[in-house]
């Protein structure tokens, strides 16, 4: 049995706090290895050596720490292989989509070479008498991210990425149950150049969740995972006075119109459905096709795809489909929500209940599932379900099926499939949701620019990458300094005003 580290000032520490978390494989349902928790004495520690370390990151000018940037790039291409196998062994990913991970943060890491622009101040000459105003970017000091299991490469390096690259330190508190992958990114930046102490893991639960939210060193937290903890998060981080940002659930819908190309939008939605074993924050987990013909259309042209689907393991080939969910509890979740759906009067039409995998019976496997006829009062619709179903809520007209994601409590991503220009336009303008895609099933912005949600997905003032990061990981100073001509004649005394 393996027993996993943390990561502290630039070496692997075991844990000491004699608990562990298993972390399975969710192909085989064994345990594989063990994952220290932290207590709130050893993230104590770990932010105390960042502390020391920070001031002298932050004295290092941007292009130089731009250039470690753009080492860790280098090793990123040269590791892929190695991170995704890494990645898929614990999360059980397709190899493909958990090299889509990887790549995913290395582009926003890509972005952070830029920093010396986007850390540049303003400046006003002559903004009086011998007055001249500069605005200048500075950094935070020891900064901190609670990162989810469903992308345990990409969101990491989406916090840590531009928070570095600022000048701060940063302390990663990744999901237990995949915490490989942010240990080997760790290792990574320190052989890129990064000092030892800038980027430290420390694995946990709860503990150091509310260690890391207490902490006074700690200057903001960065959070993705449920609405419910991303509420506490960001409830508790601000009642701290830290600068928080909390990306929630999501439930996002896709509204196919009657003109759209419907062999388009059912290979959209079933890669935005399926892929990752519908794991995904952005994943469409809820179809409106608009009109009863449409739907007609649309689920006749679903069914054959979802029964064609390859669900197995990573190791099974690269034309695998998607593999098991995270956990056995997340499964059960899963087949219980589609349990409520069946008892509260949807027609399943595609039933994946019964999915099992010679070899695999003990792998936390869910069949593909595709609901018809779904209601808004039902459980399916109003609860991220997390897995690989699919909701049809039939709308009769574009009115109905635009109110259905504008009342829902979250507002993450949606899409609308269409060739009406006019009325793409329209949704894209009135819609109350923060990433909107027009024939693009999972609208995830590029790293220049940012993401987030509204609503029930997302809590505070600025959103995770682009240019919204660098905001976000440091303070503004401004400062007012008058040089006056007449100094060699003799001091002046009065306070200085506009003229």
């Amino acid at each position: 049995m393996q027993e996993l580290t943390h990561y502290i000032n630039g070496e692997h520490v075991k844990g000491t706090s004699g608990r562990f978390a298993d972390v399975f494989n969710p192909a085989t349902g064994e345990v594989q290895a063990k994952c220290p928790l932290a207590s709130t004495e050893e993230m104590a520690r770990a932010v105390e050596i960042a502390a020391a370390a920070q001031p002298a990151w932050a004295a290092v000018n941007p292009q130089r720490r731009a250039r470690v940037m753009m080492k860790f790039v280098d090793l990123l291409n040269r590791d892929m292989d190695k991170l995704a196998e890494a990645l898929s062994r614990e999360h059980g990913k397709t190899l493909p989509d958990a090299a889509g991970d990887v790549q995913r943060g290395l582009e926003v890491v890509e972005y952070c070479i830029g920093a010396p622009q986007m850390l540049k101040g303003d400046f006003t000459d002559s903004a009086g008498p011998g007055i001249d105003m500069y605005s200048m970017r500075q950094a935070l000091g020891v900064t901190a991210g609670i990162t989810p299991f469903n992308f345990p490469a990409m969101i990491p390096m989406w916090m840590f990425a531009p928070a570095i690259a600022c000048g701060n330190a940063f302390i990663l508190k990744p999901s237990e149950r995949d915490p490989s992958v942010p240990l080997m990114l760790a290792e990574l930046m320190e052989e890129a150049g990064l000092p030892k102490g800038i980027l430290q893991v420390v694995n946990g639960d709860k503990e150091a969740v509310d260690a890391i939210l207490y902490n006074p060193v700690i200057q903001s937290v960065g959070f993705v995972g449920s609405t419910p903890i991303a509420e506490y998060i960001y409830g508790t981080g601000c009642a701290q006075g830290k600068r928080v940002q909390c990306f929630g659930g999501a439930k996002n819908h896709m509204i196919i119109m009657p003109d759209a190309d419907m062999d388009q939008a059912a290979d959209a939605l079933v890669g935005a459905g399926y892929g990752a074993a519908g794991e995904r924050c952005m994943a469409i987990s809820v179809a409106v096709p608009v009109g009863d013909e449409t739907a007609d259309r649309l689920i006749e042209k679903l069914v054959p795809r979802i029964e064609k689907l390859k669900v197995g393991p990573y190791t099974a080939g690269k034309d695998v489909d998607y593999g098991p969910v995270v956990t056995a509890a997340a499964k059960e979740n899963i087949l219980r929500l589609v349990n409520s759906g069946v008892e509260q009067g949807a027609k399943l039409v595609v039933d994946g209940r019964d999915f099992s995998l010679q070899g695999y019976e003990d792998g936390f496997f869910v069949g593909p599932h595709l609901f018809d006829h779904v209601t808004p009062d039902m459980d399916i619709y109003k609860k991220e379900i997390f897995g690989p179903v699919l909701s049809t809520v039939r709308a009769k007209t574009y009115e109905e099926a635009l109110g259905l994601a504008m009342d829902h409590e979250y507002g993450n991503g949606t899409a609308i499939f269409t060739r009406d220009g006019d009325a793409a336009r329209d949704f894209a303008n009135r819609i109350n949701i923060g990433m909107v895609g027009v024939n693009v099933p999972i609208p995830v912005p590029l790293a220049y620019h940012t993401f987030g949600g509204w609503k029930k997905s997302a809590f505070g003032d600025l959103n995770q990458h682009g240019p919204d990061a660098f905001k976000f990981y440091t303070r503004t100073k401004t400062v007012t300094a008058r040089w006056p001509s007449g100094i060699k004649e003799g001091g002046e005394f009065s306070i200085p005003v506009m003229e």
